[in-house]
C-alpha cells in the first residue's frame, strides 16, 4: 500500500509518499481501506518531534479517517463493505489501516466520508472541551482562540448553542468573517491588543478561555476575569510557557488541560460522542467547513498549509 511517511524529524520536506507494507490482520480488528484522512496540527507536531507517535521509522502520522471495512472476522457485528471512521487509531495517513473494532464508529448513510474525516477529532475535541472540560453554561462570556480554524469553527458553534457570548480570535479579517458566520458574536485579530478586546467584550474578563495557541497561555489568563477558567488544548503557535501556582492563588483563577484522548475511554463513549454529532449534523445545526483537500501523495503541501495557518476549517488527504 502507500502512505505519507516520515524518516527524521523535520519541515513538510522530510514527508515522503512511499510503499510500505499492508498492515497485517490482528484479532478483534478490521482492516480499513481509506477514503478521506484528516490532518491535524498533532500530525505537524510530530513530524517536527514534539508530539507522541507510534512505530518506527519509516513514520507514518494520523489518527482519524473515514472508509470502507476491507476485511473483518466472520463472527464481528462489523462486516465487509460497511461504511466506518475512527478517531483514535494510529498509522492512518495511508491507504490501508488496521482498526481496533471498539474504535471503529458506525458511519451514517447521508454523512459522507469527507464530513466524517473532517468532523470527529476536532469535533470530538470542540464537543469534551464545552462539556467536561468547562461545563459551558447559558451567558457566560467565552474567548476562542483559533476561532477560524477546524476546532475553532465548531467549537464557535457549539458554544453558541449552549447560550455562550463568543469573542473569536484569529490572523486575518479573511478568517474573522469565517468566525462570524457561524455564529461568534465579535472578532479581535492577534495583531490588536486582544486582551484588551476580550476584558471590553466581556466586562472585565473572560469566564472561560479556550486556548490552543499555547504560547499565547499567559495572555489569556490576562484576559479572564478574577476566578475566571482557561482550558489548554493545543500547542499551534508553540509550547505555553511555566505557570506560577501563586498566581492561580492570587487571582482565584483555575487552569484546565484537555486531551480527547482521556475522554474517548470505550466503544460506547465512541459512539454515543459521534452520534451526537452526527444529528447535529444531520439536522443542520452544525456546519463542517472543508478548508482544502489534498491528495495523500500531496501531503507535504497540505502541512505547509495547515502549518503557516493559511487554512479555513479542515484540510483533509485524500488516498
Amino acid at each position: 500500500m502507500k502512505a505519507l511517511t516520515f524518516s527524521v524529524f523535520g519541515t513538510p520536506d522530510v514527508l515522503e509518499y512511499k510503499d510500505v507494507p499492508d498492515p497485517l490482520p490482528q484479532p478483534n480488528c478490521a482492516i480499513v481501506r481509506t477514503k478521506a484522512i484528516g490532518l491535524n496540527f498533532a500530525d505537524v507536531y510530530r513530524r517536527q518531534g514534539r508530539y507522541h507517535l507510534r512505530g518506527s521509522p519509516p513514520f507514518i502520522a494520523g489518527y482519524e479517517a473515514a472508509g470502507i471495512i476491507e476485511s473483518v472476522a466472520a463472527d464481528s457485528s462489523f462486516k465487509v463493505g460497511d461504511r466506518v471512521a475512527f478517531a483514535d487509531v494510529p498509522f492512518a495517513n495511508a491507504e490501508l489501516v488496521s482498526v481496533p473494532l471498539e474504535h471503529m464508529i458506525p458511519l451514517p448513510t447521508d454523512i459522507s466520508f469527507e464530513i466524517a474525516a473532517a468532523l470527529l477529532l476536532q469535533g470530538l475535541t470542540a464537543q469534551y472541551l464545552v462539556q467536561d472540560s468547562h461545563k459551558l453554561q447559558a451567558g457566560e462570556s467565552v474567548v476562542i482562540h483559533a476561532a477560524a480554524g477546524g476546532v475553532g469553527l465548531l467549537l464557535v458553534q457549539l458554544a453558541k448553542a449552549k447560550g455562550a457570548k463568543v469573542l473569536g480570535l484569529t490572523s486575518s479579517e479573511e478568517k474573522a468573517s469565517a468566525a462570524l458566520a457561524v455564529g461568534a458574536d465579535e472578532m479581535a485579530l492577534y495583531s490588536s491588543d486582544w486582551v484588551a478586546a476580550a476584558q471590553r467584550f466581556s466586562s472585565g474578563g473572560a469566564d472561560v478561555i479556550f486556548d490552543s495557541v499555547g504560547s499565547t497561555l499567559m495572555q489569556s489568563f490576562d484576559a479572564t476575569r478574577v476566578g475566571g477558567h482557561v482550558v489548554f488544548y493545543g500547542m499551534a503557535g508553540g509550547d505555553p510557557p511555566h505557570v506560577d501556582p501563586r498566581m492561580l492563588m492570587d487571582t482565584s483563577k483555575t487552569l484546565t488541560g484537555g486531551d480527547l484522548w482521556n475522554y474517548l475511554t470505550s466503544a460506547k463513549e465512541r459512539i454515543s460522542r459521534a452520534s451526537a454529532l452526527f444529528a447535529l449534523v444531520q439536522a443542520r445545526k452544525l456546519e463542517v467547513h472543508i478548508a482544502a483537500k489534498f491528495a495523500l501523495s500531496e501531503g507535504a503541501a497540505a502541512h505547509r498549509l495547515l502549518e503557516g495557518r493559511g487554512s479555513s476549517g479542515k484540510v483533509l488527504l485524500m488516498p
